[in-house]
């Protein structure tokens, strides 16, 4: 038998869970301006061309340092995870103290809601 109080809790939960991340959710749009600025000197978000850092073409649910012709640190191939909308976020705002062995000089972007954008637009490139 169904407990329809605990369907109702559950279903309340979805939905503020759903609207905690609309309201966290970043612009896609406000994203690309991030990245062209700060990123795309170093990454391209086309297929298979890499620059200093390798393509972030559909990066998001990749697996970390799986790019076949890429020559990524000893760092980011000990990182067997796959990126995620939070591990990207992470590693955004501070590159070498999130993986400490990194070859990315950069030094992150402070702003969360800057990192929230990027995310959003990254999450586009597929």
């Amino acid at each position: 038998m169904i407990n329809i109080n605990r369907v109702v809790l559950v279903a309340a939960l979805a939905v503020s869970a759903s609207n905690a991340w609309a309201v966290d959710a970043g612009d896609a749009v406000a994203g690309k301006a991030v990245f062209s600025h700060t990123c795309q000197n170093c990454h391209s978000v086309e297929i298979g061309v890499n620059k200093v850092g390798p393509s972030l073409w559909n990066v998001v649910g990749r697996q970390a340092a799986s790019i076949p012709d890429f020559s990524y640190s000893d760092a980011m191939k000990a990182n067997k995870s796959a990126w995620t909308a939070s591990s990207l976020d992470a590693y955004l705002a501070d590159p070498r103290g999130d993986l400490h062995g990194v070859k990315m000089y950069f030094k992150g972007l402070p702003a969360a809601k800057d990192r929230a954008d990027v995310v959003a637009y990254l999450q586009t490139l597929k």
